[in-house]
């Protein structure tokens, strides 16, 4: 009898905290960045790109910091389709990723890359900061360090 409470304790706690991974288009994409009302941080990602796991935790910590203010961070897997959604979600998991997470269902960065930023190549990880309100756009395609991240959220707060 003590198994199956601990059997059953166990997977309601691990299905509690599993996050559920929606499989989004660029256009729904694309909507959800013109139509946010708080200064938004995009962090596009994926399970096999290391630089992008090491910074996932300074966004979090960031978003966290400046939550008062209204920042907001979505998480955008571009993991390859077998990756969906359970090594997103177990990685997630696993490395304690409390952001939104969607996947794009995308095949096409010839496609999509553009339509996020015209200087976009695809290369991971990449961010694109906005704020709807003051007009405020800016994409990297880089790592960011904690410093620069912090710097480049203040800069997104700015008032026209």
């Amino acid at each position: 009898m003590r198994t199956i409470f601990i059997t059953a304790f166990l997977f309601f706690v691990t299905s509690v905290s599993a996050q559920q991974i929606k499989s989004i288009k660029i256009t729904e994409l694309e909507k959800t960045i013109k139509e946010s009302k708080t200064p938004l941080i995009v962090n596009f990602w994926a399970t096999f790109c290391i630089p992008c796991i090491k910074e996932i935790p300074y966004f979090q910590e960031m978003t966290r910091k400046y939550k008062s203010q209204g920042v907001s961070l979505l998480l955008v897997s571009l993991d390859l389709r077998a990756s969906y959604p359970n090594k997103i979600s177990s990685m997630a998991r696993r490395l304690h990723f409390t952001a939104p997470i969607v996947w794009l269902n995308e095949t096409n960065a010839d496609y999509f890359c553009p339509i996020i930023d015209s200087t976009w190549s695809g290369g991971l990880p990449s961010s694109l900061f906005v704020n709807n309100t003051t007009g405020y756009y800016k994409f990297l395609e880089d790592e960011i360090a904690k410093e620069k991240l912090e710097k480049q959220i203040q800069e997104m707060l700015k008032p026209k």
